[in-house]
C-alpha cells in the first residue's frame, strides 16, 4: 500500500496530481492523473488534454489511495521509475 512515507518507492501512474510550485508560473495549478512517467517528466491527463510537466524544479501534489496527500520535490524523483524504485532514499 502506498504511503507517504513509501511513496517514493512506489508506482506513480494512476494517481492523481497537482503542480503545487513551479518556475512556469503557467503549469502552477495544473491537475490530472498521472499516465506516464519518465526520466525527467511527467505526462498528466487533464480535461483540456494531455500535458508533460518536467520534474526538476517542480513541487507536486499527490493524492494517495486512501485520500492522504503528499507534496513532492520533483528535483528529488528525477530518475526512471524502475531506477526508482530500486533506489535506497533518506529519511525525508
Amino acid at each position: 500500500m502506498r504511503t507517504p512515507r513509501n511513496i517514493l518507492r512506489h508506482e506513480l501512474i494512476g494517481l492523481e496530481c497537482e503542480v503545487i510550485d513551479s518556475p512556469n508560473r503557467y503549469q502552477i495549478g495544473i491537475k490530472g492523473k498521472i499516465v506516464d512517467e519518465t526520466r525527467n517528466t511527467i505526462l498528466l491527463e487533464t480535461p483540456k488534454g494531455y500535458k508533460r510537466i518536467e520534474k526538476k524544479d517542480r513541487i507536486f501534489r499527490i493524492k494517495l489511495d486512501d485520500d492522504s496527500v503528499v507534496d513532492i520535490n520533483g528535483s528529488g524523483i528525477v530518475a526512471r521509475p524502475e531506477d526508482r524504485i530500486k533506489k535506497k532514499f533518506r529519511k525525508w
